[in-house]
């Protein structure tokens, strides 16, 4: 019987891989010290409520405060919450990222009388506040952000009791994300070399990609298998999660969960609307793609386990991480030797968490605080794929690392609608450059299937994950129950409304829905689709343009929160309350595809 094969523990990865925390606390007796300290600087939080009406230097002393327990607190959290994702089944730090929930609650409530305290104050007082004062006057965006709340921002008392039970909004989400990733025990199955893997998310990842149906078909059946089990019990996470969304929108005077998740960054809702309108136009453009795979793969049936094999076969463009490093750097030229410096930086400086352990948290992100290093967790395996990984985290990075070096703590940090932009930005650069550098057809038809499949599964993907999400919210807020039965019937039709007549419809696929964790965040992935398509547009702009629209891209990067999102893409050349830039970004689609197609058919 052949050895199963196991993810290394912990403490079996070596150094270099890991991401070096030590810079932020040296010990976790440090951050135990910091906590108490935080402890200590939330009750004095009371000595400052009932004072901003005083003046402008009150004022000013109040935001100081409160800068600093933020400050405090971001890194407090960020530690405890990144070590646990270095093992989720360890219960130290399971019990620090806890704590630190607890303190970000208990800060929340101690701080939560300063909204309504700015709005009993006049407009007219507030103006006269800014003249007399001149540093306040560098707070008046953040102000102002707070004064366009009016009508939803409570009495201080009630604001007080809805940052006392903060955590309860968060339980359903942080219950599936132990479960999904530590608790779910996923089976054992054979990898291309007929070897016995473990299979976890990682491991589903690339066995999808194996050019062995066979394989794929196991990795997929045994991975669904397990949903299959818990179909009732992630039903009820995400029903609660989604009576978390409703019910703060309610409380707060919002006519809906979408419009309160939207006004956080005051993006209209209409930007949300367009997306799904012009998707929807384009699905045809999908559905072709979809009949060229089955084509290419020569299969009767093609099944959702064969969406994401390569439909080329190229062993050169996968990439060691060592390789990936070189490659990333060169593909990233056109960014200008200020931004290459920070990727080198984030290289040497073990920003990054490469490898996939037991316990470790699934897939990748961007991470840190303020006072932090922009870290990066990885679960690498060789592909290009990972390539393209490490070089969207890595814009997210170095987003963060241009917004907090070039903006104070107010304004250091950037909305989420921001953010996808700047890493998906990247990829299309890594796209341009492949693109530029490789004449030989099969490599180019290579990237080309890449590029198409990363557009499915951002642009494509991610809107059909939008539209789930705001039914579920309205399904929700119209009385319905959202039952594993009811999720799973309109997920399967959607799913097959996006993908064609070509797809066989699996009935696996109906729960897709149970393993995506973005479905607990609160619209946020249509920010995936549209940070995308703008991406597109940047990166051609960046590409082929001037130094003047490079230096507007860079502007942007250090714009962090100075001033409203849709106002800093303006800026920076795109304008996102108009459908030209998802039309666009079609085009390019389209014209990849027309290339692919042409390609496949000569070397057929």
């Amino acid at each position: 019987m052949s050895e199963i094969k196991k993810l290394p523990k912990r403490e079996e990865v070596a150094v270099k891989d890991t991401w070096d925390l030590t810079k932020v606390f040296a010990t976790d007796e440090e951050w135990e010290k910091a906590f108490e300290e935080l402890t200590k600087l939330i009750e004095q939080s009371a000595t400052f409520q009932g004072t901003l009406e005083k003046g402008a230097d009150a004022l000013v002393l109040a935001i100081h405060h409160m800068e600093v327990v933020n400050r405090k607190l971001e890194t407090l959290y960020c530690y405890a919450s990144m070590k646990s994702d270095e093992d989720t089944t360890n219960s130290k730090y399971q019990s620090m990222s806890s704590r630190a929930g607890s303190i970000f609650a208990n800060a929340q409530e101690s701080l939560a009388w300063f909204e309504p305290e700015i709005l009993s104050i006049p407009d007219e007082v507030l103006q006269d506040f800014f003249a007399e004062n001149e540093e306040l006057a560098f707070y008046k965006h953040f102000i102002e952000q707070i004064t366009g709340k009016r009508e939803h921002i409570l009495p201080a008392e009630q604001e007080g009791l809805l940052a006392g039970v903060a955590e309860i909004f968060s339980g359903a989400g942080e219950t599936f994300s132990i479960l999904n990733n530590a608790d779910l025990q996923f089976p054992v199955v054979k990898n291309d070399e007929g070897e016995d893997v473990q299979l976890s998310h990682g491991v589903f990842g690339q066995l999808l990609e194996s050019r062995n149906r066979e394989v794929r078909k196991s990795a997929f059946e045994g991975m669904y298998q397990v949903y299959d089990q818990f179909q009732h019990t992630l039903a009820s996470t995400l029903s609660f999660n989604v009576k978390g969304d409703n019910t703060q929108a309610k409380i707060r005077h919002y006519s809906s969960a979408r419009e309160k998740a939207l006004s956080q960054n005051h993006v209209p809702e209409s930007v949300y609307d367009t997306l799904v309108e012009v998707v929807n136009e384009h699905l045809p453009l999908l559905h072709r793609y979809v009949a060229l795979r089955k084509k290419a793969m020569k299969v009767e049936e093609l099944h959702t386990y064969d969406l994401y094999t390569p439909l080329i076969e190229d062993d050169s463009l996968k990439y060691t991480y060592e390789q990936a490093k070189e490659k990333a750097l060169l593909a990233l030229a056109p960014l200008g030797e200020e931004y290459l410096s920070h990727v080198k930086e984030a290289f040497d400086d073990r920003w990054i968490d490469v490898v996939e352990n037991q316990g470790k948290r699934s897939g990748a992100y961007s991470g840190g605080s303020y006072d932090m290093s922009p870290y990066i967790l990885m679960n690498w395996h060789d592909s290009l794929d990972q390539l393209y990984t490490l070089v969207h985290e890595m814009g997210h990075s170095i987003h963060s690392y241009f917004t907090r070096n070039n903006q104070p703590f107010i304004y250091g940090d950037y909305s989420i609608f921001l953010a996808e932009i700047a890493s998906t930005t990247n990829e299309n650069i890594l796209t341009e450059h492949l693109l530029a550098t490789e004449k030989d057809p099969k490599v180019r038809a290579y990237i080309l299937n890449h590029y198409l499949d990363g557009f499915k599964g951002t642009v494509f993907r991610q809107t059909q994950f939008a539209e789930f999400e705001h039914f579920i919210h309205t399904q929700d807020a119209a009385g319905n129950p959202l039952t594993s039965d009811m999720l799973n019937e309109y997920y399967g039709d959607l799913n097959a409304r996006y993908y064609g007549e070509h797809l066989t419809k699996d009935a696996q696929i109906a729960l897709e829905w149970a393993r995506i964790p973005h479905f607990y965040y609160n619209y946020y992935v249509f920010q995936y689709s549209t940070g995308f398509a703008a991406a597109s547009a940047l990166s051609q702009k960046i590409v082929h343009g001037t130094e003047k629209e490079l230096n507007q891209y860079l502007d942007y990067l250090k714009a962090g929160s100075s001033d409203y999102p849709i106002e800093v893409m303006k800026r920076a050349g795109v304008d996102m309350t108009r459908k030209d830039y998802l039309v666009e970004a079609f085009k390019v689609f389209e014209q990849r595809l027309n290339e692919l197609e042409e390609i496949l058919e000569e070397i057929d």
